[in-house]
């Protein structure tokens, strides 16, 4: 069991939990921030923020690499000078010799992402998306391939990335048949002869394929299949629904107050000097719940169609929230520090990462920062 890995191996580990094809068109700003792909990384840091503090905080760790929920250089930069605060963390990471590595957007929708995290954490149940995102688009290849020749051009297309069905790899269905051609004028065929009708016992091969590798695939197939000319379709399938999707529904145990249920969100999340802001009447019945981990409130509307009767999410703005409640059946709305909503999130990336990494035999030292990061640091009490 190896007690080091490569930055580059945690990179594809966390790649293939969180690929960046999830992100929200924009963020550009994950994946590999600051650190060489060929550092060894021995201990990790997980993070909300990647700020100063918690540089510093890796340092006194003596971590290798930070990962992050939110990225450092969101918006556009021209200089990381120290002299500026991101440039002061870029620099800070450099000198100790620190990583940093950002998974965002791509993190806030799969099972076991940030919300469907927050979602547990709260003790809900019968969890599903509250925006559902329709499943990573999967093409289907069909290609006629002489039958001695099946295995090879199979395995030459797995290879490439078709004929993965969930867990399982070079999944295809092959049905035997004839083929039948006539090779033209300046035909150089692998089998037959120009002119002559050639009638060859074939197998007909089907495979899905992430519509993402359909051009290395097709390129696969043209390079392992004998024949000068293959015959292939390339079929895109419909949408169907996936696990994926934007916050979560999910119920309680029992039906509990608002007021009882608000204290309760605010005991399972880390403590914040705030705690949270409550709207609705704090006597009516919560059972279904809607959330999203982070800034929510463009999901409003859906929390309103949804049917639930509290949402929970952060950064909720007045206009938005005052619209809201002018709806007869409008939810209860708690409003969350953003950083604790979406702390909940790194315990659970701490164990998908390790386990990810035992796959490969490779375990290495971890921990969670629980420094609050959340910018609010007081909260003025309403004289009484």
């Amino acid at each position: 069991m190896s007690t080091s890995v490569r930055l580059a191996d945690v990179v594809l580990a966390m790649e293939a939990l969180y690929p960046p094809g999830w992100a929200s068109p924009g963020d550009d700003a994950i994946g590999l921030v600051v650190g060489d792909p060929q550092a060894e990384v021995r201990r990790i840091l997980y993070a909300v923020d990647p700020v100063q503090a918690v540089v510093e905080e890796a340092r006194q760790q003596r971590a290798d690499l930070v990962v992050a929920h939110h990225p450092l250089l969101f918006r556009a930069v021209h200089t990381v000078a120290a002299t500026n605060p991101k440039g002061r963390v870029v620099h800070d990471l450099v000198s100790a010799g620190i990583g940093l590595y950002v998974a965002h957007t791509n993190a806030d929708s799969p099972v076991g992402g940030v919300s469907d995290s927050m979602a547990r954490a709260l003790g809900l149940t019968d969890l599903e998306p509250l925006g559902p995102y329709p499943a990573d688009p999967l093409d289907k290849l069909i290609t006629f391939v002489p039958s001695n020749h099946a295995e090879a051009v199979l395995d030459a297309l797995a290879a490439a990335g078709a004929g993965h069905v969930g867990v399982y790899d070079r999944c295809a269905f092959v049905t035997a048949g004839q083929g039948t051609f006539r090779p033209g004028d300046g035909a150089r065929p692998a089998i037959g002869t120009v002119g002559e009708i050639e009638v060859v016992e074939e197998s007909r091969l089907e495979m899905v394929l992430p519509r993402s590798r359909r051009v290395r695939v097709v390129e696969a197939l043209r390079r392992a299949h004998p024949y000068e000319e293959p015959a292939f379709d390339v079929l895109e399938l419909a949408d169907v629904s996936s696990a994926r999707g934007t916050g979560r529904v999910g119920t309680l145990p029992e039906p509990v107050p608002l007021r009882v249920f608000a204290d309760a969100v605010v005991a399972a999340l880390p403590p914040t000097a705030v705690g949270a802001r409550v709207s609705g009447d704090l006597d009516r019945l919560v059972r279904r719940v809607g959330l999203v981990g982070g800034a929510g409130d463009f999901m409003l509307d859906a929390a309103r169609r949804s049917g639930v009767d509290a949402y929970v999410t952060s950064d909720l703005r007045h206009h938005p929230a005052s619209e809201l409640r002018e709806y007869p059946d409008a939810p209860a709305l708690v409003d969350v520090p953003h950083w604790a909503a979406e702390w909940t999130w790194l315990p659970v990336l701490q164990q998908a990462l390790a386990d990810q990494l035992a796959k490969a035999d490779v375990t290495i030292d971890s921990s969670v920062s629980r420094l609050c990061t959340d910018p609010w640091n007081h909260r003025a009490d309403v004289p009484r």
